[in-house]
C-alpha cells in the first residue's frame, strides 16, 4: 500500500483542480486523470464555508479501495492582513482590561483591547466572554517571540504569542483538510479502534499503528492523559470499548462516537457508565474507573464525589482519595503502584490473592481490583480470599441503555458538533467552558486548532475529516463553529469533535497525509481509528 500511495500522490501534488478521482492501482489512470484535470472547473457551489465564499479552491479525491475515498482539499492562500503579536492576558471585564492596559502604558508598551463577544452556542451568559490584551505587531514568529522575553523581563506572566488568522475573525486562511469518506455497504474491511501498542499504557504515534496493522487509511481518535501528573499516561480520557469489552469509564454526559462492525450504522450519542462490584456477601460498591491510576480523574465527569466537580471539565484533573479502580490485563503487565488493597480476581471473580500495596501483576485472564481509601477497607471487608465479586457495567446513551455487542466499538470525544442536521455544539454541558476561566473556553472553542473529526451522513456513510492548524502560511485550523459548517457541508448529519491540536494526524497507507503542530513532530497517541481490509 505504501508504495502504490506514493505513484499516486506524486502526480497530485501538481494539480490545480476541483475534483478529480484517481484510481491509485493503475497508474497509466493517474496520467488519464491529470490530463482530465486540466479542463476541469472549480464548483463554487460545493466549496467549504471557510472565509468568503469567493476563495480558491481545489480537491483532489482517491479511491483507497471500494467504499473508502480520500480526499484532500486546499482553500485559498495566507492571509496579507494577519500577524503575530502576543496575548498578554484574557480577562473577564472590561475595568480589568483597562488596568493591564494602563499598567503596560506605563512600562512603556502600546497595546490594545480586544472585546471577546463570543460564548459557546449553549452558554446561557448574554454578556461578553471576556477581553484580550494585546501588545505588537510582528511579521515573523520569532521577532514576537524575543519581544515576549522582554515582557518576561518586566515580570509579565502567561502571556501567548499567537497569530492573527487563528483568532476565529475573517480570514483568507490558508486550510487544509484531509477528508476519509466510508461507505459501510461497500466496504469489506473494518473500521476499528486501535490502542497504542495493544494496551492502555502503549501510546504510539498514528503511523506505528497504521504500518502494524497494515491499514488502508488511518486517523486518531480519543482524548487521553498526556502526562503522568495527570494519571496514567495514555489513559483514555473518556469512554473506550472495542470488540464488546469497556476499556474505559465514560465522562458521564459527554459525547461518544458509537460504531460497528457488522454493519449496523453508526451513531453520536451522550454516554454515561454505571459500574459495580457485587461480593458473594451481598456487599455492592460503585467502581469509580477503568484502567487508570486511582485518584486522578482527567477530565471529571466521574462519580463518587470527586473534587473540584463530578460535571465534565475538559483538560482539568479532578481527584478523589477512595477509589475503587478495576484492571484488566489490556492496561499492561502491572497496575499502578502505591498505597492500598489489591484483590486478585480469577475469570470466574473468585478472589485468589490479596495484596496490601497497589502495583503487581494483572492476570492474563480475571482481573484486578484496586482500592485506596475507604474503597480499600471495603475490598477488605467483602473480598476475602475464596470470596466472588462479580463486576457489572451498564453503559447509557442518550438516555437508553446500549448493550455492548462483540461487535460493537465506542470511542470518545466532544463536544457534539452536528444533531440530526443542525448545528448544535453544547460546549458548555460537556465540560469546555471553566467559569473561573473563560479564556480556556476562547482558546480552545473560539480560536482555530488543529481539528480531528467525525461524522455520519444521512446515508451511512462515515467521514473522518482533519483540519490542519497552527501552520500560518500552510493552514490556519477551525474553531468549533467553523468545524461544525465543515461536516454539514461535507454531508454529515451527525457529528463529533475528537482530540485535535497536537494529536490530529491521518494516514493514508502508512504516509502522514497531515503536517504536525507540535514542534517535536508526529504525537504518540493513545487510541485510533483504522480502515483495515
Amino acid at each position: 500500500m505504501k508504495n502504490v500511495w506514493k505513484k499516486a500522490i506524486l502526480p497530485i501534488a501538481s494539480i490545480s483542480i476541483a475534483s478529480v478521482l484517481l484510481i491509485h492501482t493503475i497508474p497509466e489512470t493517474l496520467v488519464q486523470a491529470e490530463s482530465k484535470a486540466q479542463s476541469q472547473v472549480q464548483m463554487k457551489n460545493n466549496s467549504l464555508p471557510l472565509g468568503t465564499p469567493n476563495l480558491q479552491e481545489e480537491r483532489i479525491s482517491v479511491s483507497l479501495a471500494p467504499g473508502v475515498t480520500y480526499t484532500r482539499i486546499n482553500r485559498s492562500e495566507t492571509s496579507p492582513k494577519d500577524f503575530f503579536t502576543i496575548d498578554v492576558a484574557f480577562v473577564a471585564t472590561h475595568e480589568q482590561a483597562k488596568g493591564l492596559s494602563e499598567k503596560l502604558e506605563k512600562d512603556g508598551f502600546k497595546n490594545h483591547i480586544i472585546r471577546e463577544p463570543n460564548r459557546a452556542m449553549d452558554d446561557q451568559e448574554k454578556d461578553p466572554l471576556g477581553f484580550i490584551v494585546r501588545v505588537g505587531h510582528f511579521e515573523l514568529e520569532a521577532d514576537a517571540k524575543a519581544f515576549q522575553q522582554t515582557l518576561s523581563e518586566k515580570g509579565y506572566t502567561g502571556h501567548r504569542v499567537v497569530y492573527t488568522g487563528e483568532d476565529g475573525d475573517q480570514t483568507t486562511g490558508p486550510w487544509v483538510i484531509n477528508v476519509l469518506e466510508v461507505n459501510p455497504d461497500t466496504f469489506k474491511g473494518k473500521v476499528m479502534p486501535e490502542l497504542g501498542n495493544d494496551i492502555v499504557t502503549g501510546k504510539e504515534t498514528l503511523t506505528q499503528m497504521a504500518e502494524r496493522n497494515e491499514a488502508i487509511a488511518g486517523i486518531n481518535a480519543g482524548y487521553f492523559v498526556v502526562g503522568e501528573k495527570d494519571g496514567t499516561s495514555g489513559d483514555l480520557a473518556g469512554i473506550f470499548a472495542n470488540n464488546g469489552q469497556l476499556v474505559s469509564e465514560a465522562i458521564n454526559g459527554r459525547s461518544a462516537l458509537i460504531l460497528s462492525s457488522t454493519g449496523e450504522d453508526a451513531e453520536i450519542a451522550s454516554v454515561s457508565t454505571s459500574i459495580q462490584a457485587a461480593s458473594s456477601d451481598g456487599a455492592v460498591r460503585e467502581v469509580d474507573g477503568l484502567n487508570r491510576k486511582p485518584g486522578l480523574i482527567r477530565n471529571c465527569g466521574g462519580v463518587g464525589g470527586d473534587t473540584t466537580t463530578e460535571l465534565p471539565k475538559h483538560d482539568y484533573t479532578c481527584t478523589d482519595e477512595s477509589e475503587l479502580i478495576q484492571y484488566t490485563s489490556v492496561f499492561g503487565e502491572k497496575t499502578e503502584p502505591g498505597q492500598g488493597v489489591e484483590v486478585v480476581l480469577n475469570d470466574s471473580g473468585e478472589v485468589v490473592e490479596i495484596r496490601n500495596q497497589l502495583g503487581g501483576e494483572i492476570p492474563n485472564s480475571g482481573s484486578v481490583l484496586a482500592g485506596t481509601g475507604e474503597a480499600a477497607e471495603w475490598l477488605h471487608d467483602h473480598a476475602q480470599q475464596g470470596m466472588k465479586i462479580q463486576v457489572n457495567s451498564d453503559i447509557i446513551a442518550d438516555g437508553k441503555p446500549l448493550e455492548l455487542e462483540q461487535t460493537t466499538s465506542i470511542l470518545n470525544g466532544g463536544p457534539r458538533l452536528l444533531e440530526n442536521g443542525k448545528i448544535a455544539i453544547n460546549a458548555v454541558e460537556e465540560g469546555f467552558h471553566w467559569e473561573e476561566d473563560p479564556g480556556f473556553y476562547y482558546r480552545f472553542g473560539e480560536r482555530r486548532n488543529p481539528r480531528t473529526l467525525a461524522g455520519i451522513k444521512e446515508n451511512g456513510n462515515l467521514l473522518f475529516v482533519t483540519i490542519d492548524g497552527r501552520a500560518p502560511g500552510w493552514s490556519v485550523g477551525a474553531n468549533f463553529e467553523e468545524s461544525a459548517k465543515v461536516m454539514k457541508s461535507l454531508g454529515a448529519v451527525d457529528a463529533i469533535n475528537l482530540d485535535g491540536g497536537g494529536s490530529t494526524s491521518m494516514t493514508v497507507g502508512n504516509d502522514l497525509v497531515t503536517r504536525p503542530s507540535d514542534a517535536a513532530g508526529e504525537r504518540p497517541i493513545a487510541d485510533a481509528i483504522l480502515l483495515i481490509e
